[in-house]
Protein backbone atom coordinates (compact mmCIF):
# COMPACT_ATOMS: atom_id res chain seq x y z
CA UNK A 1 0.00 0.00 0.00
CA UNK A 2 1.47 2.96 -0.88
CA UNK A 3 0.10 5.56 1.64
CA UNK A 4 -0.80 5.22 5.48
CA UNK A 5 -2.47 7.12 7.96
CA UNK A 6 -1.71 8.06 11.31
CA UNK A 7 -4.30 10.28 13.03
CA UNK A 8 -3.48 11.80 16.46
CA UNK A 9 -5.07 14.95 18.36
CA UNK A 10 -5.81 17.34 16.24
CA UNK A 11 -3.26 16.18 13.76
CA UNK A 12 -3.79 13.89 10.36
CA UNK A 13 -0.36 12.53 8.60
CA UNK A 14 -1.18 11.21 5.64
CA UNK A 15 2.84 9.08 4.71
CA UNK A 16 2.34 8.23 0.85
CA UNK A 17 5.73 6.10 0.47
CA UNK A 18 7.09 4.53 -3.86
CA UNK A 19 5.77 4.79 -6.69
CA UNK A 20 2.18 6.12 -6.80
CA UNK A 21 -0.21 5.88 -9.56
CA UNK A 22 -4.19 6.82 -10.62
CA UNK A 23 -4.74 3.27 -9.48
CA UNK A 24 -4.75 4.35 -5.20
CA UNK A 25 -6.15 8.37 -6.35
CA UNK A 26 -9.40 7.73 -5.02
CA UNK A 27 -8.41 6.28 -1.71
CA UNK A 28 -5.92 9.37 -1.53
CA UNK A 29 -8.96 11.65 -2.06
CA UNK A 30 -11.18 9.93 0.28
CA UNK A 31 -8.48 10.31 3.12
CA UNK A 32 -7.73 14.11 2.50
CA UNK A 33 -11.84 14.93 2.26
CA UNK A 34 -11.78 12.78 5.95
CA UNK A 35 -8.78 14.57 7.20
CA UNK A 36 -9.44 18.18 6.32
CA UNK A 37 -11.29 18.87 9.50
CA UNK A 38 -12.22 22.35 11.19
CA UNK A 39 -9.42 22.71 13.98
CA UNK A 40 -7.40 19.36 12.40
CA UNK A 41 -3.95 20.16 11.24
CA UNK A 42 -3.16 17.97 8.23
CA UNK A 43 0.54 16.98 7.24
CA UNK A 44 1.56 15.01 3.75
CA UNK A 45 4.41 13.44 3.98
CA UNK A 46 6.28 12.66 0.69
CA UNK A 47 9.97 12.04 1.67
CA UNK A 48 9.42 7.97 0.61
CA UNK A 49 8.28 8.76 -2.44
CA UNK A 50 9.93 7.60 -6.11
CA UNK A 51 7.47 8.66 -8.23
CA UNK A 52 4.17 10.57 -7.91
CA UNK A 53 1.42 10.74 -10.95
CA UNK A 54 0.05 13.82 -11.63
CA UNK A 55 -3.39 12.91 -10.58
CA UNK A 56 -1.83 12.98 -7.17
CA UNK A 57 -0.51 16.21 -7.46
CA UNK A 58 -3.49 17.78 -8.48
CA UNK A 59 -5.57 15.99 -4.92
CA UNK A 60 -2.65 17.76 -2.94
CA UNK A 61 -2.78 20.59 -4.53
CA UNK A 62 -6.85 20.85 -4.39
CA UNK A 63 -6.09 19.83 -0.78
CA UNK A 64 -4.11 22.83 -0.34
CA UNK A 65 -6.52 25.60 -1.60
CA UNK A 66 -9.55 23.06 0.77
CA UNK A 67 -7.36 23.56 4.15
CA UNK A 68 -6.57 27.57 3.11
CA UNK A 69 -10.57 28.08 2.65
CA UNK A 70 -11.38 26.23 5.68
CA UNK A 71 -8.24 27.75 7.67
CA UNK A 72 -6.99 24.46 8.44
CA UNK A 73 -2.84 24.19 8.91
CA UNK A 74 -1.46 22.07 5.74
CA UNK A 75 1.70 21.22 4.70
CA UNK A 76 3.82 18.79 3.26
CA UNK A 77 6.60 17.34 6.03
CA UNK A 78 9.99 15.82 5.05
CA UNK A 79 12.17 16.57 2.01
CA UNK A 80 10.60 16.25 -0.85
CA UNK A 81 12.58 13.68 -2.93
CA UNK A 82 14.34 15.58 -6.26
CA UNK A 83 12.59 13.04 -8.60
CA UNK A 84 9.08 14.09 -7.44
CA UNK A 85 10.33 17.59 -7.87
CA UNK A 86 11.08 17.22 -11.23
CA UNK A 87 8.06 15.38 -12.12
CA UNK A 88 6.13 18.12 -10.85
CA UNK A 89 7.49 20.67 -12.48
CA UNK A 90 7.49 18.85 -16.30
CA UNK A 91 3.36 18.18 -14.98
CA UNK A 92 3.65 22.54 -15.15
CA UNK A 93 2.56 22.69 -11.20
CA UNK A 94 5.23 24.28 -8.67
CA UNK A 95 7.10 21.55 -6.53
CA UNK A 96 5.96 21.59 -2.84
CA UNK A 97 8.02 23.59 -0.45
CA UNK A 98 9.89 21.05 2.00
CA UNK A 99 9.55 21.19 5.56
CA UNK A 100 10.26 19.02 8.89
CA UNK A 101 7.99 18.15 11.03
CA UNK A 102 7.02 20.02 14.00
CA UNK A 103 8.10 23.43 11.63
Amino acid sequence: MPLTVERGEGLSVICLEGAVDIGSAAELKELLVDALAPERELRVDLERLTRLDVTWVQLLHAADREARRLGVPFTISGNVPETVSVAMRAAGFEPFPSSQPGE
